[in-house]
């Protein structure tokens, strides 16, 4: 006996099989068959599913059916307007009554849908359903196109899933984006409407986006026009009613709880841990670091005290040299490109904070001027140009000059960028410094060389014997390959010095990093960049709020990143090599130049301002014609000028 329609959509469970049922084959029951129910059932769906024809039988044994035939009738006539005529309409006849037997009863949502579907009202190429799912044409069936009633099947039982489906979606049929947004869908003519809105919304954004940069940059050219000294005055003052308010907080805090109500918790000795896993490190006690490791990373923190982000770093150095990555982790951490404007914010919170770096521009900027007096022209070869935020202010005082600005031309030489503009940064600050110097009225030329600094040669720079030519370079000889790397060629820092002593400058301005972690052995380096990072740390800690979001990007992309190579790292990959100020004397001696005096007003003119602005632990000193400057007694960079030693003559000799 045929199956009834509510056995074929799964209402009640199927009668016995029957001879009727599974035509060709011979009936089997019961009782003589050798097999379990459920096995005899699973090879009689077997057999099925593997027949070739069974949907030509299938409808062959249903089409005939009278009570189906009459049940179909109401619905054909009503779908028979809408339906597309087909060539042949005895083969579509099938198809469609089929999608008619198997509509669910009504009262249910889905059933106008599926009428929709399969009376092919639903035209567009792309079906929503309920504004939660998109159903492409490739995916789905539509009737009248070369398909099968099995096809059709599957496409019913995809849409009553998909209805299922959307039982467990959000009530406001919304979907989370990327962004964390909602982006809501609508079943009318109104879908390709919001789709407009959002595609616009999404442009809005974007160039948003862009305006925010380009607004930022102009507020970075009006800092420049306006000045430094006011900006970086007034993040001073923040600075210190800042810390006050926490100190004076923290003072409050413990008042009120007692000295009986302080906790009192034990201090881990970070420094002593660090060591202890640096010689595990180095002797490849892979199980011991990993131990020290753990117990590092728990106790510190990007966000704690100094002692803490200062342990945070190091023992990421410390985990990239044991796993082998310490390339890896340099390379992601120089391939995160910060953008100019966050990165000139850091470098004005760090001028606020630590003074090094606005000594050595000062240093460097009232010697230049010096040296330029009453002459028609100036050349100023920068190794090391960034952002060329040290060249505003000496074009502001060149404009100020007595008798008129000279003329000033700047060629920057900088390694180049990976990527397929190697000189971009360094054009972009030429394009910055050429519209202050314009604003300024000083004529002005700027060149940007991007290669190896020992690769330029003297020849390379076009000097002209009129012009007064200065060689400047701010911290940036520590990166230049040593003898270590290059031990059967000349070293790289040497024929630098000796470009330098060729071109015969009326005055080479050195600034240098006063380090000694460039040793060849890892553990004694690993012992001075200790020393010397804790130190700076330490001003970080002293001088700024702990909370303060521009910290934490000063100490991770200007602190951390030279930490961390110099622990990760060896051989070529390691780029942070510095030396103290005696072993460069030593060195610049050897290479043919002779140091010059210092200027005793523009040493008393920095004393005054870094006694007068900033913390009471800093210190100016001099030592061997150098200007040396520190943190609690540990010397941080020191500063001098050279000339030639074959020169004719120096300003400043």
């Amino acid at each position: 006996m045929p199956a009834t329609l509510e056995e074929l959509l799964g209402l009640i469970e199927p009668a016995p099989p029957s001879p009727s049922v599974f035509l060709d084959h011979p009936s089997m029951t019961h009782g003589d068959s050798e097999l379990p129910q459920d096995d005899q059932t699973l090879a009689n769906i077997s057999r099925i599913l593997m027949e070739e024809d069974i949907v030509d039988k299938f409808l062959y044994q249903y089409s005939d059916h009278l009570k189906l035939q009459q049940a179909e009738q109401p619905f054909a006539q009503i779908l028979s307007g809408a339906a597309t005529t087909s060539s042949n309409a005895q083969e579509s006849s099938a198809p469609d009554t089929l999608a008619l037997t198997v509509l669910p009863s009504k009262g249910n949502n889905m059933d106008d849908k599926v009428c929709r579907f399969f009376s092919r009202e639903v035209q567009d190429p792309t079906f929503y359903l309920n504004g939660s799912c998109v159903v492409e044409p490739n995916n789905m069936v539509f009737p009248g196109e070369g398909s099968t009633s099995m096809d059709m099947l599957s496409s019913l039982a995809f849409l009553k899933g998909m209805e299922e489906a959307n039982m467990f979606l959000p009530t406001d049929n919304a979907v989370v984006d990327g962004r964390g947004r909602k982006n809501k869908f609508s079943m009318s003519g109104e879908m390709e409407a919001d789709l407009g809105r959002r595609s616009k919304q999404i442009v809005v954004l974007v160039h948003t986006d862009t305006d925010e940069e380009a607004i930022a940059l102009e507020k970075l050219d009006r800092l420049i026009l306006n000045g430094y000294d006011k900006y970086l005055n007034n993040m001073q003052e923040v600075v210190r009613v800042t810390l006050d308010k926490e100190n004076k907080a923290a003072q409050l805090s413990i008042y009120r709880r007692g000295r009986r109500g302080i906790r009192q918790l034990a201090v881990t000795d970070l420094e002593t841990l660090l060591i202890h896993c640096a010689e595990a490190v180095a002797s490849n006690d892979r199980r011991g670091a990993r131990e020290l490791l753990h117990r590092i990373k728990w106790h510190s923190s990007p966000a704690g005290d100094a002692r803490q982000r200062l342990a945070h770093y190091f023992s990421q150095g410390l985990e990239g040299r044991l796993a082998g990555t310490g390339s890896q982790l340099y390379g992601a951490l120089m391939g995160k490109r910060i953008s100019v404007v966050e990165l000139i914010k850091g470098y004005h919170l760090y001028m606020a904070a630590c003074c090094s770096l606005k000594v050595s521009l000062l240093f460097s900027n009232k010697t230049i001027y010096t040296s330029v007096a009453g002459r028609r022209k100036l050349h100023i070869v920068h190794y090391g140009i960034n952002t060329g935020f040290q060249w505003p202010e000496l074009l502001r005082w060149l404009a100020d000059r007595e008798g008129g600005p000279p003329e000033v031309r700047i060629t920057g030489i900088n390694n180049p960028q990976p990527g397929l503009h190697p000189a971009e940064q360094i054009e972009e600050a030429g394009r910055r410094l050429s519209n202050c110097a314009r604003q300024f009225g000083v004529p002005f030329k700027f060149r940007a060389i991007a290669s190896k600094p020992e690769a330029v040669r003297a020849e390379d720079l076009q000097i002209d014997p009129d012009e007064v030519l200065v060689v400047n370079s701010v911290f940036f000889f520590r990166i230049l390959m040593d003898e270590s790397v290059t031990f059967d060629k000349v070293s790289p820092r040497d024929m630098v010095l000796q470009t330098i002593r060729k071109m015969k400058p009326a005055v080479f301005i050195q600034s240098v990093v006063n380090g000694a972690y460039s040793a060849a052995f890892f553990m004694t380096r690993f012992r001075e960049a200790l020393y010397y990072f804790t130190a700076l740390f330490d001003v970080m800690e002293t001088t700024i709020p702990r909370h303060n979001e521009k910290r934490l990007l000063v100490e991770r992309d200007i602190l951390a990143r030279s930490a961390m190579n110099m622990i990760a790292c060896e051989g070529a990959d390691r780029v942070e090599r510095p030396q103290n100020y005696r072993e460069w004397q030593s060195r610049n001696q050897r290479a043919g130049l002779r140091q010059l005096p210092l200027d005793p007003d523009i040493v008393l003119m920095l004393k005054d301002i870094v006694m007068n602005e900033y913390h009471k632990h800093f210190t100016v000193n001099e030592d061997h014609r150098w200007l040396l400057h520190g943190w609690k007694g540990k010397v941080l960079c020191a500063h001098a000028t050279w000339a030639a030693d074959d020169a004719s003559g120096s300003e400043l000799a």
